[in-house]
């Protein structure tokens, strides 16, 4: 695990030395996501220069050592990740003549691309990685990213020249860097909670989508990236070739995958462990690795004393039952209030998921005992974890038949009447309904389905659903919002059924773009390197052949990994509501954090910064102290960028 950065400019005649004072500028930043070792390698003749910063993981020895040649003395390269398979592919290259110095996977990667050529290697590679590869025999600069996107990898032309890095605080050590904002950008942000890709929260800067490869020999007009491996194309193919086994066949062979995948992962020079809830994800990783290893695996859990955020019980009754070394710790308010200021810099850009405090909070603790840990990201989007996946489809069957003229008779009349007055009336009998239908009643939820009442398909539905800020557009000035994998039909996959779109939407949005952004930026900013066993793309693409009905069953999702991992574990220790991993923002803008909030979205402040119009933020921020409505998610959106911004 590392962090890389270069730059590509044939025609720049610049000399080596100011080559090396610039690219050592650049890796200087990355340091947290590799501080063992660092390197550069320049080529200033060609306008080349690639620098790295080193977490050792495999091979320790100097051998490990990057930017490195390959054999046959064609290819540079600076390689951020792991490849998995690298001893399976170390062996058949062996046979094939290639003699090996280092025990390390990115030797292998250039011996692969030496025999094989850069499409063919990087299809046969299985792992999770982000590189530069340089070939001086056709002077061409390749970017590549994994299938899921697990690693980083942002680039962007600047004066003619091709930079690139694992994350945006390396290009900006960049001379010529021009931090101008991308105000359409920022409108996305608003709704999403993250910058999805291409885009970043930079003009002219860019996400290096998953699955693809970007190539530039310096002269032409600049590249766009190439896929080499999609879930469009995935879904597509699992759908037109399904599992037809039995539903014990279908068990088997999932199990075999997620053994091999963990068994995979488990492979270091370093100590390893696993972050793990006590959910049906992290708990499944943990099962497969303590069945695998001789001694007890290093589990990870964090706790809060508030019991509607805390799964931490959970996760220790399943680490009792598997054997682990379980270290849990519980967080206080002021220790996770602490890691706020720490987001602007860690993130690089606007970045409001709260999830990504206590997914700090657990990095911090596991790098005090190991290097390497592995996580259940992944599950959800793969085999139908989501409660939108069920009740998403349950609306739309009971509103998509009704004509639209009705349906917006019924928005008029939800609308009529404020949610305060909803939640009011409501609270005096609320005592006579039973209390997994109180939320059903709630003045604030009978508004947001008169907002899903107006949307005309369920492609809007989906969109409606995952958005914050529904009219981003009103909110930032000058903004307007890009064209992104929901909003371009283009990129939509061809699945027949409302719950395998949105999965599939959420594989190629809401999982590169956050959580995968969540797990590298807070495991990498303590120097620990995660790894996602449930995204070997083995079995994303086994998931896509398995029916629906093998993972939506009696109203509940992922049936099929439920049954592998009750072989492991009974199944009342995890038969249980789902919990997001979440802290209570809501509560903490009314207390804590309400003078820093309210220092961050003075109207004053916003209107000389000029980007965000202060009406309707003001307004939210008011109704949320009152109590009158819960905005936790829309402020939290708009105090993650004003915090960004004044640090940047």
């Amino acid at each position: 695990m590392c962090g890389i950065t270069g730059f590509f400019n044939p025609s720049a005649q610049t000399s080596s030395e100011q080559m090396q004072v610039i690219v050592q500028a650049m890796s200087s930043t990355l340091v947290h996501r590799g501080p063992n070792d660092g390197g550069c390698w320049i080529d200033a003749e060609m306008g080349i220069a690639l620098g790295h910063r080193r977490l050792a993981i495999v091979d320790l020895s100097p051998e490990g050592h990057q930017p490195m040649v390959s054999a046959d003395d064609r290819y540079v390269i600076v390689f951020n990740g792991e490849i998995y398979n690298f001893l399976e592919l170390r062996h058949e290259l062996k046979q094939l003549g290639h003699r090996f110095r280092s025990h390390s996977d990115t030797e292998v990667m250039l011996a692969s691309f030496s025999q094989w050529g850069l499409k063919a290697a990087i299809k046969r590679f299985n792992g999770m990685f982000a590189f530069a590869l340089w070939d001086r025999q056709a002077r061409v600069l390749h970017l590549g990213r994994d299938r899921l996107g697990e690693k980083p990898l942002y680039y962007g032309w600047i004066n003619q020249t091709l930079l690139f890095a694992s994350e945006l605080k390396a290009l900006k050590a960049y001379p010529h860097f021009q931090a101008q904002i991308n105000r359409d950008a920022l409108t996305l942000f608003l709704r999403f909670s993250y910058v999805p890709a291409p885009y970043s929260i930079y003009e002219d800067i860019y996400k290096l989508p998953p699955g693809c490869v970007l190539t530039w020999n310096g002269i032409e007009p600049y590249s766009q990236p190439i896929s080499y491996w999609s879930v469009k194309e995935t879904a597509h193919k699992g759908i037109a070739e399904p599992f037809i086994g039995s539903e014990q066949e279908a068990v088997a062979q999932l199990e075999a995958l997620l053994q091999d995948a963990v068994k995979l992962r488990m492979v270091a020079d370093v100590p390893l462990g696993a972050f793990l809830s006590g959910g049906i994800d992290s708990s499944t990783v943990v099962a497969l690795m303590q069945a695998q290893s001789s001694q007890p695996v290093k589990t990870f859990s964090i706790g809060f004393n508030e019991d509607i955020y805390n799964e931490a019980q959970y996760a220790k009754e399943v680490a009792r039952h598997l054997g682990t070394d379980h270290t849990e710790l519980y967080v206080t308010p002021q220790e996770a209030l602490a890691v706020i200021p720490k987001l602007p810099m860690l993130y690089d850009e606007p970045f409001s998921d709260s999830s990504g405090i206590p997914t700090f909070l657990v990095s911090e603790l596991a790098k005090q005992y190991v290097t390497v840990s592995l996580s259940g990201d992944g599950g959800d989007e793969l085999f139908a974890g989501y409660n939108r996946y069920f009740w998403g489809r349950s609306i739309w069957q009971k509103i998509g038949w009704m004509p639209p003229k009705l349906r917006k008779d019924a928005v008029g009349v939800l609308t009529h009447i404020s949610p305060l007055v909803k939640n009011t009336a409501f609270a005096g009998f609320s005592n006579l309904v039973p209390a997994k239908f109180k939320p059903l009643l709630l003045g604030d939820t009978l508004h947001k389905l008169s907002e899903i009442l107006a949307v005309a398909n369920p492609e809007m539905m989906y969109t409606h659903l995952v958005s914050h800020w529904k009219q981003p557009e009103a909110l930032v000035i000058g903004g307007s919002e890009l064209s992104t994998a929901l909003s371009d039909r283009q990129r939509w996959a061809n699945l027949p059924d409302f719950t395998q779109r949105m999965m599939y939407l959420d594989t190629v949005t809401y999982l590169p773009d956050d959580i995968l952004v969540k797990v590298d930026r807070a495991s990498m900013g303590v120097s620990l390197e995660g790894r996602i066993p449930l995204l070997d793309h083995r079995v994303v693409e086994f998931a896509w052949r398995v029916p629906l009905s093998m993972k939506i069953r009696n109203g509940q999702g992922k049936w099929l990994l439920r049954q592998v991992l009750y072989k492991y574990i009974p199944q009342n220790l995890i038969e249980r509501p789902k919990m997001g991993f979440n802290i209570p923002i809501d509560s903490w803008l009314r207390g804590t954090l309400r003078d820093w909030a309210e220092t961050l979205l003075d109207e004053t402040r916003l209107r000389q910064e000029g980007f965000l119009n202060p009406q309707p933020i003001r307004q939210k921020w008011k109704e949320h102290l009152l109590g009158d409505r819960d905005w936790q998610y829309y402020l939290w959106d708009v105090l993650m960028f004003q915090a960004w911004l004044e640090n940047n």
